[in-house]
């Protein structure tokens, strides 16, 4: 990914608050893959669930933002009953994620889209700064 090492007060400004945009968004996405991709995972009762991951992200005192944190979920999950399950204990249980997938597929639209918008600005700025470079040219 492209990073832009520029004084946040410069004339980038925009290119670099969009740009931070891009990175927790992409964060963001990346957490949910991982949390999609074992939403199922099956685990025996006497081990920990799969947890799932969630971004913290918090503004930055010069502008755009920064991931802060990734927090996980519960490490108990939920208990179900599944006796034909190998992981299964002798009662017939298993361990699996106290997570569900239209949650995390919520979640996936919400940062593909916002993620988005920050390209859309992250483009609209860079085209302003090419085109005001290119006046005195000609």
């Amino acid at each position: 990914m492209l990073r832009w090492d520029v004084e946040m007060s410069g004339p980038f400004h925009s290119l670099t608050i969009a740009n931070s945009g891009m990175d927790v968004y992409q964060t963001w996405l990346d957490a949910v893959a991982d949390n999609i991709a074992n939403v199922n995972t099956v685990r025996a009762t006497d081990e920990v669930a799969f947890q799932e991951r969630f971004i913290v992200a918090n503004a930055r005192r010069e502008g755009g933002a920064r991931v802060t944190r990734v927090e996980f979920g519960n490490p108990l999950g939920r208990i179900s009953y599944d006796p034909d399950h190998p992981l299964a204990d002798e009662d017939g249980f298993v361990r699996v994620p106290d997570m569900n997938l239209s949650d995390q597929m919520t979640n996936m639209i919400i940062a593909q889209r916002a993620y988005q918008a920050n390209v859309s600005s992250f483009k609209a700025a860079r085209s302003a700064y090419e085109t005001a470079l290119t006046i005195g040219r000609s």
